[in-house]
């Protein structure tokens, strides 16, 4: 029998993404992985690698090293047989792409084995160049296309993606792991030591990846304006735009109050380590994780006013808009947060808890997901 003429309630899914380094994708595959296996199926991945493939094998998946970084479009073809072969010999039922390059691999290798073929809208993807266009209309190819956030959803639908095919999944946080109670004094010491952060001066948290439009040297446009001249911000997240945030910080003399932490394998400690967690993205998030990991420890998050911000930030409840790419309101937010009394900051807190636990926790993602594979499976 060929596997699309096998039962189709078997969870057999490969999912395909460019590499497993780090980020929200990456740690979707892996929350999906884990998913696959509790109910009973078997999960596989291919990436070209990285730090978080160990972590496929650990929940119970297996990982396939293909050169799916490439965006050449003969290696995106020829990837594609590797691909159909890894389906046919797996019994793989259902493939899930997750990135546009590896989406086109992965689409032709789904069409020749005659599986099923989703895909997961992570991005805003641009159309300024010649064949944008074309290179992104992959990702709303699939037989179901899932939305991270009803931002993109709606930006799916603007593009003529039809409404039945569509599945809003927002991401989650895991609330065990991102627990305040569960954090020891140890973990956070730790990190407050490496980062060389003076006792009892404020700390503001941008964590994510080091890149222009995180809105990073906005943070530091806002330090110079802020009542509050004492704060130091602390950068979570690797990439070479540290170089330029630290030339950046000089020219504006806060050296001394500008930490670049690096990539950081313990956020929940992390967090707990900050007073007010900011992020100033330029342009829209798809959704944001980082926003919902604040929330879900229970700390004060201000972010900017567009994307999925606006959809996991209750304005003055469970955290703060502002407009995006002004630094003089980051600055009076970031200062009134800062002079909140303890108690109001607590139950601000605790609502934005709340709230992530009602509407964003990683189980609800992937029960979610599962249903869409269980929805195309028949």
């Amino acid at each position: 029998m060929a596997p699309s003429q096998l039962p189709a309630c078997k969870l057999n899914v490969l999912q395909v993404l460019p590499s497993l380094e780090s980020g929200g994708v990456e740690r979707g595959t892996v929350e999906i992985t884990q998913a696959i296996v509790r109910e009973g199926g078997a999960a596989f991945v291919a990436s070209a690698g990285g730090r978080m493939a160990p972590q496929i094998e650990r929940a119970g998946g297996k990982h396939f090293s293909l050169p799916l970084m490439t965006k050449d479009p003969v290696s995106i073809w020829l990837n594609s047989f590797p691909l159909a072969r890894l389906v046919r010999q797996n019994d793989v039922r259902l493939v899930h792409a997750r990135s546009r390059a590896p989406a086109w691999s992965a689409r032709f290798a789904a069409r020749r084995v005659g599986v099923p073929f989703i895909t997961t809208w992570h991005g805003v993807y641009s159309e300024t160049m010649p064949g944008k266009r074309l290179y992104n209309s992959v990702m709303a190819s699939g037989d179901r296309v899932i939305a991270i956030s009803g931002f993109v959803a709606a930006r799916l639908a603007a593009l003529g993606v039809p409404e039945q095919k569509i599945r809003l999944i927002p991401r989650g946080v895991d609330p065990a792991l991102f627990d305040p109670a569960q954090v020891t004094g140890e973990r956070v010491h730790k990190l407050a030591q490496a980062w060389r952060l003076p006792e009892g001066v404020p700390v503001i948290m941008l964590p994510g990846r080091l890149t222009r439009w995180k809105g990073g040297e906005m943070l530091l446009q806002a330090l110079t304006l802020m009542q509050r001249q004492d704060a130091v911000a602390v950068f979570v997240g690797d990439g070479s735009f540290g170089r330029t945030l630290e030339i950046t910080a000089a020219a504006l003399g806060l050296t001394g109050r500008v930490r670049l932490g690096g990539q950081c394998d313990d956020m929940p400690a992390a967090l707990m380590l900050a007073d007010v967690v900011v992020c100033p993205s330029l342009q829209p998030e798809p959704f944001g994780r980082t926003v919902i990991e604040a929330q879900a420890m229970g700390k004060p998050v201000i972010a900017a006013n567009h994307g999925g911000a606006a959809e996991t930030i209750q304005d003055g409840d469970t955290g703060w808009r502002v407009t995006p790419g002004d630094a003089q309101a980051l600055a009076e937010v970031i200062d009134f947060v800062l002079a909140l009394p303890a108690a109001s900051r607590a139950t601000l807190g605790a609502m934005a808890r709340a709230a992530v636990l009602a509407h964003f926790t990683t189980a609800a993602m992937q029960r979610a997901t599962l249903d869409v594979y269980r929805e195309v499976l028949g």
